[in-house]
């Protein structure tokens, strides 16, 4: 397929890092010769892309929580700036991380680098003003929720649903029986996934009352289970450490984040993509957030939808419980839960509207997608 190419890749997220990862792996197949650097994670360094620097050093969560990691931030901005001038690519592929990003993408247009922007900002959630923006930044949009579409296209946008890419990485045949038996987890036992978060600061405000949550529930139901997840770019320790000397039966599960969610009978879960994964695992759950009193108080002028969570933005409605800011409290959790696992009607209504989640979704092939068109933007198919 002719000479090599440089893509410059950029993930700030541990999210985007997973879809970056498949994104690379994708075009690999298609066109060995490209050569990947930029910013992600540990999954996209294991496909070969040449980390600058780390998405977790610049994963944030709010505005107070962005002060903490400027200098980071800064860092990184100032050397991808100088990149894309000094070495520059044939194509730069932006995955979601808007403010950082689409500053990038000023300097990409104004070097005539092409940009393919994947996984679109929440400009239906807030700053809808930003779809301008992209109309002059971004060549390509690659968007992974069907109501998306028109939003751009009404902008002039060249705009493209292609699938969401959690399609591509989860094994929708995997069984709750099958989950069980490789998590070590009998199948009559109660089971409830804690999922707090794939960034170090959501791990620590939203776990301690996870776990006393959990406490609560214990007694209520005394043969209650419970499975951590820990997304991978949080370290153990930090979760070992809100742990210990809690009497708790109690696992921490490195990565399988799909299957403890196959395996759970209740979610207790952070908002973000998880609460699509765990719609898609068709697993009720109690959607958290929490973040600092600024961040909230901004939020709420800006953020135009009446849900947080994906699993209930994609339904149009709140399916599932979602506790935020100072609902966030053991006995709330704990409540909320109880409510759900004490009604197996509600519970079947839940699995129903989350089998039409997974409908809205698209079909598999989203890396494949985007793969070809990144090729074909850059005259390679």
């Amino acid at each position: 397929m002719g000479s090599k190419r440089k893509v410059m890749i950029v993930a700030g997220e541990s999210s985007g890092d997973l879809c970056g990862a498949k994104l690379v792996e994708a075009i690999s197949s298609l066109a060995p010769q490209v050569e990947f650097y930029g910013i992600g994670g540990r999954e996209m360094e294991r496909m070969g892309v040449n980390l600058l620097f780390s998405s977790s050093d610049l994963s944030v969560v709010g505005i107070t929580e962005v002060v903490e990691k400027m200098g980071h931030i800064w860092r990184a901005w100032r050397e991808m700036k100088r990149l894309v001038m000094s070495n520059k690519p044939n194509l730069a592929v932006l995955i979601d991380y808007p403010d950082f990003n689409l500053r990038l993408a000023k300097v990409l247009k104004d070097n005539a680098v092409p940009v393919l922007y994947y996984i679109s900002p929440q400009v239906w959630a807030w700053r809808p003003g930003r779809i301008k923006k992209i109309a002059k930044k971004v060549d390509k949009m690659a968007v992974i929720l069907p109501f998306e579409v028109p939003l751009y296209r009404r902008k002039g946008v060249d705009v493209e649903f292609v699938g969401h890419p959690l399609l591509d990485v989860l094994d929708e045949d995997l069984t709750r029986e099958e989950a069980r038996g490789r998590l070590g987890v009998p199948a009559e036992a109660l089971l409830i996934g804690l999922l707090p978060g794939s960034r170090e600061q959501e791990v620590k405000t939203l776990l301690p009352p996870m776990l006393e949550a959990a406490g609560i529930l214990r007694r209520g139901f005394p043969s209650c289970r419970f499975m951590l997840s820990l997304a991978s770019a949080v370290e153990k320790d930090l979760v070992q450490g809100y742990i210990e000397g809690r009497q708790l039966p109690l696992e921490v599960v490195e990565g399988g984040t799909f299957e403890v969610m196959r395996a759970s009978d209740l979610l207790l879960v952070a908002s973000g993509t998880a609460t699509l994964e765990g719609a898609i695992a068709g697993v009720p759950m109690v959607i958290i957030y929490r973040v600092s009193p600024l961040s909230y108080l901004v939020g709420r002028i800006l953020v135009k939808v009446k849900c947080v969570g994906l699993a209930n933005i994609v339904v149009g409605r709140k399916v599932v419980p979602e506790l935020i800011q100072g609902e966030v409290t053991p006995k709330r959790i704990a409540h909320e839960a109880e409510e759900i696992l004490r009604d197996p009607a509600r519970r079947e209504e839940i699995h129903r509207e989350f089998e039409l989640v997974r409908e809205k979704l698209g079909s598999k092939g989203a890396s494949q997608r985007v793969a070809r068109i990144a090729l074909q933007m850059m005259g390679m198919a």
